[in-house]
């Protein structure tokens, strides 16, 4: 029963990150859509395609890594309570545990998936023609 528990926990959460990760890809994309003013600027004072793209690569991994954080920060908040409740209810000492190694891992997965999710946003934008761009407004 626990193993099958198990499984329909982490059948959730994948489906949760990959809903989550298309959500950053389009923020990202309207987030360029919304700069294209910028990204003409910068284009036309001789910043190359790659550094646009990097633009857009280096806000999404500053986000993934500060979602991630976030999500760490509230887990383990979270365990204090809860391991006072079971303690309380049950008589067993720490339940719920964060372990460093666990939370290290999972910012990275947050910010792995930021960056997966916003690199066709920032490969799109990194192609816009800076004519165009200045132009658009």
């Amino acid at each position: 029963i626990v193993n099958m528990i198990s499984y329909v926990l982490v059948a959730f959460v994948a489906i949760s990150l990959v809903v989550s990760s298309i959500m950053i890809g389009v923020i990202t994309y309207i987030s360029v859509l919304e700069r294209k003013k910028e990204i003409g600027i910068l284009r036309s004072i001789g910043a190359s395609k790659g550094d646009i793209g990097r633009v857009f690569n280096a806000e999404t991994i500053i986000v993934g890594f500060t979602a991630g954080l976030i999500g760490v920060g509230v887990t383990a908040l979270c365990c204090i309570p809860a391991n006072i409740i079971i303690y309380s209810l049950f008589d067993v000492v720490d339940v719920a545990s964060l372990p460093w190694q666990a939370a290290a891992i999972l910012v990275g997965i947050s910010v792995l998936l930021t960056f997966l999710a916003g690199l066709i946003p920032s490969s799109a934008a990194s192609r816009k023609d800076p004519v165009e761009a200045l132009r658009s407004e």
